[in-house]
C-alpha cells in the first residue's frame, strides 16, 4: 500500500532550522550580503564553512559510510528554506545538492567525502536553466582531455572541482585550477554564473553522464522548491511587519482593506507553496512519485515566490527601490529561480507527460 506524503516537520527537523536560522543571523544579515555582493568575491565562503565544516550539512545527503550524515532530502529541505529566507550567497544547492547527487549516482566515494566534509566544493558543469531530462551542452573528449566552453555555471567561481558532461557520454572531474572560469554578468548577485572554458584539462571519469545528470537536476529542482518556499515566507513576513509599523492619515497602512486582501492572497498561496515543496522533498527522499512531486512543485514554486517578492517591493514603497534595502536581493533572487533547473512551463509539459495528460 502507498505510504501518504508527511507534510508536516518533525522536532529534529525543527531544531535543525532553529539552528541553521541563528547561524545564518551571525553570517549572512542583510547589510553584509548586500556588500558582499558588490565586492569581487560574491560567495561568502566563512558562512558555507561554518554550515559544512562546523554543522556538517554539506553532508547530508551523503550515507555515514560514505563520510557524511545520513539525513534525507527531508532535512536538506529545511536547510534550504532556511537559504532562502536569508538569501545567503553559499554554494549549498549547487554542490551538496546537485554536485553530490552527481557523485551518488556514480558511486565515487573520495569525491562524495570531500564534497561531504566540504573540503571542496562541487559544481554540475551544466547551464542553471536546464531541466532534468532536458538537453545540455557537453564538451569534447580527446585523448584524455577535454576541449570546449560550458555557460552559465553557477557557483563555478567557488568550485574546487567540476563535473563536466563530454561528448563520449561520460561523466568527468575536473580540478577547477585547470578551467578557466570566468564571472558572467548576472540577475541574480548571491547565486553568480560562469562560462567554463576548457583548453585540454584533464579529466578523471567518473560515470556515465546522462543518468548523473537526470537525478542531480531533478533533486536540484525539487529543493529549490524549498529555497523559494523561504524567500516567500520572509517577503510575507517582512511586508506585514512593515505595513503595521507606517503610518498613513494617522492609521497604520496594514488596516486598509485593499492591502489585507492582497496578503491575505499572498498567504493562501505560501500556505500551498509550503505543500508542495513538503511533497516534494518527502517523495526525493522515499522515492515514490518523485519526478511528478517534482513537476508539480515547480509548475507552482516561481510564480509565487516571484509574486510575493513584487509585492514586498510594492508595498515597502520608496525604501523598497533603495539598494540599502535588501528586498532587490529577493526579487532577484526569485526570477533567476523561475527559470532554474527548468521553467514552469517545462515543468508542466513534463507533468503532462508523466499522467499521460495530452494536449488538445
Amino acid at each position: 500500500m502507498k505510504k501518504a506524503p508527511d507534510l508536516l516537520y518533525s522536532e529534529e527537523e525543527d531544531a535543525l532550522r532553529s539552528a541553521v536560522r541563528d547561524l545564518l543571523a551571525d553570517h549572512c544579515d542583510a547589510p553584509g550580503v548586500i556588500a558582499r555582493t558588490e565586492s569581487d568575491a560574491p560567495q561568502d565562503l566563512a558562512a558555507w564553512k561554518a554550515l559544512a565544516d562546523g554543522m556538517g550539512l554539506a553532508g547530508l545527503l551523503v550515507p555515514e559510510a560514505q563520510g557524511g550524515q545520513g539525513a534525507t532530502h527531508r532535512e536538506v529541505a529545511v536547510v534550504l528554506e532556511e537559504l532562502g529566507r536569508a538569501v545567503a550567497p553559499v554554494p549549498y544547492l549547487t554542490s551538496a545538492v546537485v554536485a553530490t547527487e552527481a557523485l551518488l549516482a556514480c558511486g565515487t566515494e573520495d569525491l562524495l567525502a570531500d564534497l561531504a566534509s566540504g573540503r571542496r566544493i562541487g559544481a554540475l558543469a551544466v547551464s542553471l536553466h536546464v531541466a532534468a531530462g532536458g538537453a545540455y551542452k557537453v564538451v569534447r573528449h580527446e585523448g584524455g582531455s577535454l576541449h570546449g566552453e560550458l555557460t552559465g555555471i553557477a557557483d563555478a567561481t567557488a568550485a574546487d572541482v567540476l563535473l563536466v558532461p563530454a561528448d563520449d557520454g561520460g561523466l568527468y572531474a575536473v580540478d577547477a585550477s585547470r578551467a578557466t572560469v570566468t564571472p558572467q554578468v548576472s540577475l541574480d548577485l548571491t547565486r553568480p554564473l560562469a562560462t567554463v572554458t576548457l583548453d585540454g584539462a584533464p579529466g578523471r571519469l567518473l560515470g556515465d553522464a546522462e543518468p548523473a545528470v537526470r537525478r542531480a537536476l531533478r533533486s536540484g529542482a525539487g529543493l529549490l522548491a524549498s529555497e523559494q518556499l523561504g524567500l516567500a515566507e520572509w517577503t510575507l513576513t517582512e511586508t506585514v511587519r512593515y505595513l503595521k509599523e507606517r503610518k498613513q492619515f494617522n492609521r497604520s497602512v496594514g488596516g486598509f482593506q485593499a492591502l489585507k486582501h492582497r496578503l491575505a492572497q499572498l498567504w493562501l498561496e505560501v500556505v500551498n507553496l509550503r505543500a508542495a515543496a513538503r511533497n516534494a522533498a518527502d517523495a526525493l527522499a522515499s522515492g515514490e512519485d518523485a519526478d511528478v512531486a517534482v513537476a508539480v512543485a515547480q509548475s507552482y514554486a516561481a510564480s509565487v515566490a516571484v509574486h510575493a517578492a513584487e509585492e514586498a517591493l510594492q508595498l515597502h514603497a520608496g525604501i523598497g527601490m533603495t539598494w540599502e534595502h535588501p528586498v532587490h536581493l529577493y526579487l532577484k533572487r526569485a526570477k533567476a529561480d523561475s527559470i532554474a533547473y527548468g521553467t514552469a512551463g517545462a515543468h508542466r509539459a513534463a507533468l503532462a507527460e508523466l499522467v499521460d495528460l495530452q494536449a488538445p
